[in-house]
């Protein structure tokens, strides 16, 4: 795409030229289409202050490709799609509130505080984008960043917004330096650099991979990124310099065969703790680097110990913590859960060197399962000493770029791509056939289980799928033709939801048709992800809706009916928090007219304007033909509810008091209308103009659009019609009559916001996520079915059933729930068995076993999203003992301590 050069003001006097705002909007959409369409390695982004920035957007409003800072949703029905000026046009670009203040560089290399979020904190926006902001409004500094590409195979491009940063140790003084430059950047760059900063010949320099102040490899100059040498941020590298460049006598270079891993190490005993230290915090959120084995050999990193832990001499393996690298403790608590799962050890701890499968297209050829191998073996074999995963996260994220950098991960997203990954690297299957899933076509479930289950195992058999992968029986019913597809299909692990994630509780307001009762707000529990006729039929039980009656939903926007929900099948979660709902309690069977009556008043401060007001009444007219006195009828009749009834001392102000309740004995239900009407009336005045043959009401027929109004008359004959809809005209009278606050203020569907108390929540048990997993519920429209029968995609109801549970059973409790603009985690109590979980009643397929399980392992969560931290729980094999596991540091803990609000992935192995 290329863009006028017409359209942009010259450089030499952009500073006299002032663009509309609407002119910037789309000069800078433009701009970012483009950069979209081009990207590539090497393209400048500039970092720019999201506090700017937002005051920007709400001057021009939000632009194509830039997220809006306006965290008010736009998805509701009634939303304003024309942009309205809110601000005034900023000044200039002002990024100081995100620079560091302890920048010692040039300008052009400052750096941006750590721990800020993109979105939150900061934008990016393309060079040429840039230049436009700097062109309009001047201002700065500058904080160019390029973007790069990571992962091999699923591609990645990343904008490296906190390049590399090393500490350089010179060991001639101990003195340190700082250098920076991009984890892209080769081992030659990085000698130039260093030797450039110190003033050092480089034939004459030496650098060490310096990591806990020990030597780990020799960094001798290549094309290798600094990536892919297993660099760290803020990891410190060595300088040596010497007259001697006789390298290969130096002492202290670690051996990089895989035998290292095997050595049992034996550190100093002491009382304190298990693997003792201090805990990493979460580190900043940075750039991140990464690396690649040689072969099937493992970087040396991968077997250094850091002695400064507090350590005691143990006998057994399995008490290893594992360092944090910066925010990796989602890493660490997911590979601690994996290292103790009894089945995982014992196959890694043998040799698994025949099962790796190089050529798989959906694997990784192989590096993964080696990676991960090594890993637990050192794990397994250095005591009680913390590892560093330097080699393993540089290998994951090479394969899943998802999870570079350093920024704050999810643990289950993370254990899903490793299951994943491990079961393709050791699949055993080479060449994967093709094979055409049949339908189930009434046959029996037995039959079409196995041949599933028989289907996959010809594309899938792994050490992963014998203990870790069971089967699920998915069924779909189309809600048009009926057809119903029954499929099994395999699961590596079980997300459940949270009772608070599937239901939702909404407040609608029930109105009688009949003019028998006064309106009254009801409050249902339904399911998030069903349809109105299951608000209705909740709502039906909680108002005593009668056999012979039935509900009709709609919506309320600014006086007037909406919408009606009159398919039972709309999903719910089209109905939004803030709208507001009624249900209008109608006769069941045949309806003929339905008629809606608007109430307005007279607004003598603007010129006696008439205003729309209060809640719109709905009910059926019978009769036909339709006249005037029809519709003033079934007006009275509708308004019967909300006559005042007066004491001795009159109250016309709209409380409470004189006021009779609905349903009390003086409200009789109508029956006789003229009856009715006398016995309404208390006193001579309010009994003027109150039968029906004196009413005063005025009544107009509108249109659709309620644009025009015809006087009503009672001889005037309303053209027949599906809907009539009609203005209310309310004077002094019909206020002194009635009462219309039970018009007004209807309540949202939930209300949201400080005025709500956040209440503790009561702790629910596994199996009522488990039987909320099980429940049948509707697809989403986003989810929609392709019947094969009506030949459409439709909106099915989905039930799924456990067929066939595996040896290593995963739960995931979903505590995260994300939409557009909100994010958001449920801290409640789950009440999970730590022994004898008996899931037999829950499995449908009727082959006689048991499936009782032991809990041996929980990922727990703790804080809320972006700054949490991910810690364990194992149970040691063969053992009774549990251990805490936080990062590098190692506790026991007793059985009691393990249940909390923030157990997240749950580990259980079937009973022997």
């Amino acid at each position: 795409m290329t863009i006028a050069d017409s359209v942009f003001p010259m450089d030499n006097v952009a500073s006299c030229i002032q663009l509309p705002p609407e002119e910037e909007n789309r000069i800078v959409s433009e701009l970012i289409k483009e950069s979209e369409l081009n990207l590539k390695e090497g393209n400048i982004y500039y970092v720019i202050s999201n506090r700017w920035f937002s005051r920007w957007q709400s001057y021009v409003g939000p632009c194509v490709g830039m997220l809006s800072i306006d965290k008010q949703s736009s998805d509701g029905p009634h939303t304003n799609t024309t942009h309205t000026k809110i601000a005034d046009r900023p000044g200039p670009i002002d990024n100081a509130d995100i620079i560091s203040k302890g920048n010692n560089c040039d300008s052009n290399n400052l750096d941006i505080c750590l721990l800020l979020e993109e979105g939150t904190d900061y934008v990016l926006v393309p060079e040429k984008v840039w230049e436009r902001l700097l062109e309009w409004y001047k201002g700065g500094p500058a904080l160019p960043r390029k973007l790069i590409s990571q992962g091999l195979g699923h591609k990645q491009y990343n904008v490296e917004v906190y390049p590399l940063r090393l500490k350089v140790t010179d060991a001639r003084d101990n003195s340190q330096s700082i250098v920076k430059l991009s984890k892209k950047a080769t081992i030659g760059e990085l000698h130039e650099l260093v030797c450039k900063i110190k003033g050092v010949e480089q034939k004459k320099a030496c650098i060490w991979d310096y990591f806990n102040l020990k030597k780990h490899s020799l960094l001798t100059v290549s094309d290798q990124t600094l990536e892919d040498a297993n660099l760290n941020m803020d990891q410190d590298i060595l300088l040596e310099v010497s007259l001697d460049r006789d390298r290969s006598s130096h002492s202290g270079m670690d051996s990089m065969g895989n035998e290292l891993a095997l050595v049992p190490l034996e550190p100093p005993r002491s009382s304190v703790s298990i693997a003792g230290g201090p805990t990493m915090s979460n580190g900043h959120s940075t750039g991140s680097s990464f690396s690649s084995y040689q072969g099937s050999s493992v970087s040396s990193s991968l077997t250094n110990m850091d002695d400064k832990n507090d350590v005691y001499r143990g006998e057994r393996g399995g008490l290893a913590g594992l360092q944090n690298l910066g925010n990796t403790c989602f890493m660490n608590s997911s590979l601690q859960c994996l290292v103790h799962t009894p089945p995982l050890v014992e196959y890694f701890l043998q040799d698994y060197s025949d099962e790796i499968n190089m050529d798989n297209p959906l694997g990784m050829r192989g590096e993964l399962a080696l990676a991960f191998g090594d890993l637990l073996r050192k794990l397994w074999s250095s005591g009680r000493t913390a590892i560093a995963p330097r080699a393993f996260k540089s290998k994951l994220a090479r394969f899943a770029p998802q999870f570079s950098g350093y920024n704050q991960h999810d643990s289950q997203e993370l254990l899903a791509f490793l299951l994943d990954g491990l079961h393709e690297d050791l699949n055993r299957v080479k060449q994967k056939p093709y094979i055409e899933m049949k339908d189930s076509d009434g046959r029996p479930d037995e039959e079409v289980a196995t041949e599933c289950w028989k289907n996959h195992m010809a594309r899938n058999d792994s050490l992963i799928v014998d203990v870790c992968q069971g089967q699920y029986k998915s069924t779909l019913v189309c809600p048009v033709c009926g057809k119903i597809s029954i499929t099994f299909d395999p699961f590596m692990y079980l997300s459940l939801p949270m009772p608070s994630t599937v239901t939702r509780t909404m407040t609608v307001t029930v109105f009688y048709c009949d003019g028998s009762a006064l309106p009254m707000p009801y409050t249902v529990t339904v399911l998030k992800h069903g349809c109105c006729r299951d608000l209705c039929q909740s709502l039906a039980t909680a108002c005593c809706l009668k056999s012979d009656e039935m509900l009709l939903l709609a919506e309320v926007y600014e006086h007037k009916i909406y919408r009606y929900f009159e398919n039972p099948l709309e999903p719910l979660n089209s109905i939004k928090d803030d709208e507001h709902i009624v249900a209008y309690r109608i006769k069941s069977g045949a309806r003929k007219t339905k008629l809606e009556i608007m109430h307005r008043w007279l607004d003598n401060m603007k010129g006696g304007e008439r205003k729309l007001f209060g809640t719109p009444l709905v009910t059926y007219l019978v009769e036909d033909p339709q006249f005037g006195s029809n519709i003033e009828a079934s007006v009275h009749k509708m308004l019967a509810p909300l006559r005042r009834a007066y004491s001795s001392t009159k109250s016309h102000d709209g409380q409470e008091n004189g006021f009779v309740s609905a349903g009390s004995d003086e409200q009789p239900n109508i029956s006789n209308t003229q009856s009715e009407s006398q016995s309404l009336t208390t006193g001579d005045k309010e009994q003027e103009g109150t039968s029906y043959g004196e009413s005063s009401f005025q009544l107009g027929l509108t249109n659709e659009n309620c644009l025009s109004c015809v006087p009503i008359e009672k001889a005037s004959f309303i053209k027949p019609s599906q809907l009539v809809r009609v203005f209310l005209d309310w004077t002094d009278k019909e206020h002194e009559l009635y009462d219309a606050s039970y018009l007004r203020d209807l309540p949202e569907v939930h209300k949201t916001g400080f005025t709500v108390k956040k209440t503790r929540q009561e702790a629910i048990s596994l199996f009522s996520c488990l039987e909320a997993f099980l429940t049948e519920e509707p697809l989403g429209p986003d989810d929609m079915w392709y019947c094969p029968r009506c030949k459409e995609h439709r909106q099915a109801t989905k039930k799924l059933d456990l067929w066939k549970l595996p040896e290593i059973l995963v739960f995931h409790l979903k505590r995260f729930s994300y939409s557009r603009y909100l994010k958001n985690k449920l801290d409640t109590f789950v009440n999970f068995p730590i022994h004898n979980l008996d899931l037999t009643k829950y499995v449908k397929s009727r082959d006689g076993k048991s499936y009782v399980y032991d809990l041996y392992a929980i990922s727990n969560h703790y804080g809320g999203l972006g700054g949490g931290h991910y810690t364990a729980y194992c149970k040691l094999i063969d053992d009774n003992k549990w251990c805490h596991f936080d990062d590098s540091h190692v506790t026991p803990v007793t059985e009691a301590d393990i249940k909390s609000s923030a157990a997240y992935v749950l580990f259980y192995q079937r009973q022997k």
